[in-house]
This record gives C-alpha cells, sequence and structure tokens, in this order.
C-alpha cells in the first residue's frame, strides 16, 4: 500500500485531449509517439533520423512504435537530430489527437483484457483512416466498461471483502505506514500529546491549504466535501448528522485527500481506501505514542477499559474500539475481536486474529450474517442498562471469550459494537468479574436458528413472513468517485458555493 502526503494542493490542469488519461511520466509509447510527430513535422524520414542519430532503421521504428524503451543517451541523440529538447521529447500528453487515440488502442490491445478475447491485434499505423480509429477505440471502451459492470456484483463485494480481511489479520490490524503519516500530519501542527483539539484539526486542515467552511446545505447523501479547486472543506452548520464529534468528519475528509484517493476501480479498491481512511482518522484522534503509553499503563494495573480509553482522549466507544483493535496484538501482545453488529442480528463490521469463529457465508464473508444470539453483540440489546458497560463470558466452539459492549443510536437504527478476548487474556480487563456467562454452539443451527420443538411443530406450514430485504444485497458496487453519493447533487452544490469572480 502505497502512502504519500506530497500531493499538489493547486487544480491539475486539463489533458491536451480527452482520448487517453495523462500519466506522471511518459511511457514508452508517448515517448515513441512524440519523436515520430517531431520527425514528419521537420519533413524527415525514418531512415534520415536513423543516420542522423547512427542507428538502423529499425531500431528508429522500434523506438517509435513503443516497443523498446529509450536510453537517456539514445533520446538525447534523437533530441540533438530534431532540433528539439529532451522536454519535447518527455512531455507526458500525446502530441495529437490523433497520436492519443493510436496510444490508447496499442496499450489495450497489449493489456490482458484483449488478449483474453483471442481477438487478433489491429495494426496501428498512418494507414488506419481516423473514423475507423475513432470507432475501434469506442468499442474498446465499452468492453471494458461492460466488462468492469459485470465485476462490480455483490458476489465480488464479499469476495474482496474477506481478502482484505486476511490481510488486516496478516498484519494483525496494525499499519505502520499510516501510523508514520498521522504522526508526520500531527507534528506538522504542532501537536505535543494527548487528545487532539478541536482547534488543531482545524489547523490541520489550513496546514493541508484547506479553509473550513460550515454550511445548512451540504448534499445529503454526504458527511463533508472537498473543493480541491478552490481548497475547500465543506462541513454541516447544523452538526455532524448521526455523530457527535466534529473533528471526525473533518479528519476523514481530509485523510482521504492525504492518501490521494481517487475514483475506485473496483470493489477491492473501495474497501482499502474507507479502511485507510478510518485508521488515519482514528490515528490522528488517538496518536499512537499516546495511546500505547495510556494502555500499557492500564495493562499493568490490569485495568484496560474502553470507556476510559474513550474518555481520556474525547472520541466515541466506537472510535475507542476501532484504535484498540489497531494497537492491542502488536503494542499489548493481546489478540482480539471486534465487531458492529445492527439491532437485527446482522454483522455491519467484524475483525479477529484471536480465533473466534464468526459465521460466514460460502465464499468465508462475514458481513451480513447474523451472530449468535447468545454472544453478547446480541444479548446487549436486551440489557435495560445502556449507562454502564455490559461485560460477558461466552463459551463457544473455539473456546471462552470475555466481551465487553456497548449499544449506540444511528440514523440507521441500534448498533452493538463489542470487542472480545480469549479467556487468557481477560485477566488485563476491568469487568472480568462479571457473572454473566452464555453457551453458543453455533453454527449448529441448534443452538439459535431452528426453532424449539414445541413451536415448530405448532406453527410449521401455517407461516409465511415477507422479509424486509437489504438495499444491498442485490446491488452491484454504486458507480462515482464516491459510491452511494450523488455526484450530480454535490458538483450543484460545489457551483453555489464556488468563489465568484
Amino acid at each position: 500500500m502505497a502512502i504519500s502526503t506530497s500531493r499538489d494542493l493547486a487544480a491539475p490542469p486539463a489533458p491536451a485531449t480527452p482520448a487517453v488519461p495523462l500519466q506522471d511520466e511518459p511511457d514508452a509509447l508517448t515517448i515513441g509517439r512524440r519523436v515520430r510527430h517531431l520527425r514528419t513535422r521537420r519533413g524527415m524520414t525514418l531512415e534520415e533520423l536513423a543516420a542522423a542519430i547512427g542507428k538502423a532503421p529499425s531500431q528508429v521504428s522500434l523506438l517509435e512504435n513503443g516497443r523498446r524503451e529509450p536510453t537517456i543517451a539514445r533520446l538525447q541523440a534523437v533530441a540533438r537530430a530534431l532540433g528539439a529538447s529532451i522536454d519535447d521529447l518527455l512531455a507526458p500528453e500525446p502530441p495529437s489527437h490523433r497520436d492519443a487515440l493510436e496510444i490508447e488502442l496499442e496499450r489495450a490491445q497489449r493489456g490482458p483484457l484483449f488478449s483474453s478475447l483471442g481477438i487478433h491485434p489491429v495494426r496501428v499505423g498512418k494507414s488506419l483512416p481516423g473514423d475507423a480509429l475513432e470507432a475501434i477505440v469506442a468499442l474498446q471502451r465499452e468492453i471494458e466498461r461492460l466488462h468492469t459492470e459485470r465485476a462490480l456484483t455483490p458476489e465480488e463485494a464479499r469476495r474482496a471483502n474477506t481478502d482484505l480481511r486476511h490481510d488486516m489479520r496478516a498484519q494483525d490490524n496494525y499499519f505502520p505506514e499510516l501510523e508514520e503519516v498521522a504522526r508526520r500530519l500531527l507534528d506538522g501542527v504542532g501537536h505535543h500529546g494527548g487528545p487532539l483539539p478541536q482547534r488543531q484539526a482545524s489547523d490541520l486542515a489550513a496546514h493541508l491549504g484547506f479553509q473550513i467552511h460550515y454550511v445548512p446545505d451540504l448534499p445529503h447523501s454526504t458527511r463533508a466535501v472537498i473543493d480541491r479547486r478552490h481548497h475547500r472543506v465543506y462541513l454541516p452548520s447544523n452538526g455532524i448528522r448521526g455523530r457527535s464529534d466534529a473533528r471526525s468528519a473533518l479528519l476523514q475528509a481530509l485523510a482521504s485527500h492525504v492518501l490521494e484517493h481517487a475514483e475506485p476501480r473496483d470493489y477491492s479498491e473501495l474497501l482499502r481506501q474507507r479502511v485507510e481512511a478510518n485508521y488515519l482518522c482514528a490515528a490522528l484522534l488517538l496518536p499512537e505514542r499516546d495511546a500505547v503509553r495510556y494502555l500499557r499503563a492500564a495493562k499493568e494495573q490490569r485495568a484496560i477499559s474502553l470507556e476510559d480509553l474513550r474518555d481520556a482522549f474525547a472520541v466515541s466507544y466506537e472510535t475507542a474500539a476501532h484504535r484498540f483493535t489497531n494497537l492491542a496484538t502488536r503494542q499489548l501482545g493481546v489478540p482480539v475481536h471486534f465487531m458492529k453488529v445492527h439491532e437485527s442480528g446482522v454483522i455491519h463490521k467484524a475483525y479477529e486474529n484471536d480465533g473466534v469463529r464468526f459465521p460466514t457465508d460460502a465464499l468465508g464473508t462475514v458481513e451480513g450474517q447474523y451472530v449468535c444470539k447468545h454472544w453478547t453483540a446480541r444479548v446487549v440489546f436486551d440489557v435495560p442498562d445502556r449507562l454502564s458497560p455490559y461485560y460477558q463470558y461466552t463459551d463457544t466452539v473455539t473456546g471462552t471469550y470475555w466481551c465487553t459492549s456497548r449499544v449506540t443510536d444511528t440514523p440507521d437504527g441500534q448498533f452493538s459494537v463489542s470487542v472480545g478476548v480469549p479467556f487468557a487474556q481477560v485477566k488485563w480487563f476491568l469487568g472480568r468479574e462479571t457473572t454473566a456467562r452464555a453457551t453458543s454452539r453455533c453454527p449448529d443451527e441448534s443452538c439459535c436458528r431452528r426453532p424449539p420443538q414445541p413451536l415448530a411443530a405448532k406453527w410449521a406450514g401455517h407461516a409465511f413472513p415477507s422479509a424486509r430485504p437489504h438495499a444491498s444485497m442485490l446491488a452491484a458496487m454504486p458507480q462515482g468517485a464516491s459510491p452511494g453519493v450523488d455526484q450530480t447533487e454535490v458538483y450543484e452544490f460545489l457551483e453555489r458555493h464556488a468563489p465568484q469572480g
């Protein structure tokens, strides 16, 4: 995962032609087309250029067709022969619209999708009519679009989610490169330890070149909007929707900017972007050095408490729980699991490296599955005391686990947020003295999924409930730079608030 904070805050220049996207550095195809363009513009033949640089015409042909990576010495010789500069040859934009189309088609034909179709490549040269070239490129784009659409299915989402969870588990949900980015950002605003005040969160926006604007008409599907053209961050003037911490929306928006997130190409990239932005946000709100110092002291006293961590850094319980799972294994030596579960019993988020067995589908996906009714994450919904933390031991098929859980209210309903550890690790936590205990035999259906025999005997064949389906059950990945966001609404919003003149 490549992380960079060197983003140019100025708006990027418009490309010279819409046919092919620009790259940061020219590839061999673009360099070759620029050589050919300059040669023909000067009225030189291939043979004359070859003679001028002391090479065979076949070698110059390979260069112009992008079949050979040129050396600096070769480019210097070509530039002298053409009366041009190295910069003329290394400019990233194609020299003409026709060249841009040729480059796009050449790239496509050399790519894996084109070869997988078993189609013989078209010779791309000046003999190919312009209208034919336009038509072939348009067809190639449509094939790529349809191929992408076919891949953006719920099955693909589940596979991507499962792969991401395996990656997170392999590194104990700890991302050292993101911790380093957080440290540099905090140093940049003079943060000297402890919780991140609202003032320094605002200072961070200014440090990155942005002004904060509070507005009453933020698009309904957004928590924040960044205008990179005018270096503005828009936040709702009536508070963060469904959140009590105004810093969170600001920091998540800035995190995506710092990490140079672009429109995700697939589910895998979309999910990784969300994990990265959430992680960096939490690393800013609970800086590693201070959070680890706090948690190690609590461990020494055998008094780790997520409520205390939450209060010490003035964050939400969910943020404290997320951050604890980032640091618990690498910094405290404590394996852990985390769950966010909807009041319906459906798992919304989950992570584990402690051996607990989450319910999964055939693809190994956890999200969307129903958690056992006897687990802490479900039992807590029936606990009347919402002020005190709820603790419970649960005997499962993979061992006994201790969990702490809380219920939070959101615009999408109630969710429980739970953190658990194996029985051997409970000695480090407050709440280990609880007498609440349950037994779960899941995935054995007789545990909680199969109705008791008397009820089944009475009602089997006499009930036909109408299920409330989740909107995402059959949905493919939403299109756009920010899936789930109405881009037209966002652009209209930016147009209304853009500075005049």
